[in-house]
C-alpha cells in the first residue's frame, strides 16, 4: 500500500479570522493558493499516476484542495476523513487508514503539524516530528504488510514547488 499525505494549499489568514471571530475551520484557499494548487496537482499526478482513495480533513481549506487533486485524476470522489483534522490524534489516523488499508495508493489530504508527526510515526514510530510538510507539500509512504509505527519506508518528500515544477 502507498500512502500520500497532502497538505492543503494556501488559505485566508488565521489571525484575521480570529480577530473577525470567524470559526478557522472554514478558512478557504486564497486566489492564488488555488492556482498554485492546481499547479501542484499536476506534478503529483506525474509523481503518483493513480489514485485509489482520496480523503479530505473536514475543514474548508483542505476540502478545496481535494477538490483540486480530484479534479487533476479525473474527478475522483472525495471521502471525508474526519481523523485527518488539526489536532486529531495520531491513532485515530492510522485507524482510519487501517480502516481503508485495501486501496493500493491512498491520499490524504490535512493539516500540520498533524500529517507530519503521523508521516514521522509511521516512519520511525517516534511521536516527535522529523520533517515538514510546507502548504501544497506532500510525501508518499509505503507499506508492504498493515501500517504500523515505524514499518513505513519514505517513497518521496516534495515541496510545493518541487511539484510544480513537475507539473510544468
Amino acid at each position: 500500500m502507498e500512502l500520500v499525505l497532502i497538505r492543503h494549499g494556501i488559505a485566508e489568514d488565521r489571525e484575521a479570522f480570529a480577530t473577525a471571530k470567524r470559526d478557522d475551520a472554514l478558512r478557504a484557499l486564497t486566489k492564488q493558493g488555488r492556482w498554485k494548487m492546481e499547479r501542484v496537482a499536476k506534478g503529483l499526478r506525474r509523481a503518483v499516476r493513480s489514485i485509489d482513495l482520496l480523503a479530505s480533513s473536514p475543514l474548508v481549506r483542505a476540502t478545496e484542495t481535494a477538490a483540486i487533486v480530484s479534479a487533476a485524476y479525473g474527478g475522483l470522489k472525495v471521502s471525508g476523513a474526519p481523523a485527518f483534522a488539526p489536532d486529531s490524534p495520531i491513532d485515530a489516523a492510522l485507524e482510519w487508514i487501517r480502516r481503508h488499508g485495501s486501496a493500493p495508493t491512498m491520499a490524504v489530504v490535512g493539516h500540520e503539524p498533524s500529517l507530519s508527526t503521523l508521516a514521522t510515526w509511521l516512519l520511525t514510530g517516534s511521536r516527535e516530528s522529523r520533517l515538514m510538510l510546507r502548504k501544497g507539500g506532500a510525501c508518499a509512504i509505503e507499506f508492504t504488510a498493515p501500517p504500523r509505527a515505524g514499518e513505513g519506508q519514505l517513497l518521496w518528500l516534495l515541496t510545493p514547488a518541487q511539484l510544480r515544477r513537475l507539473g510544468d
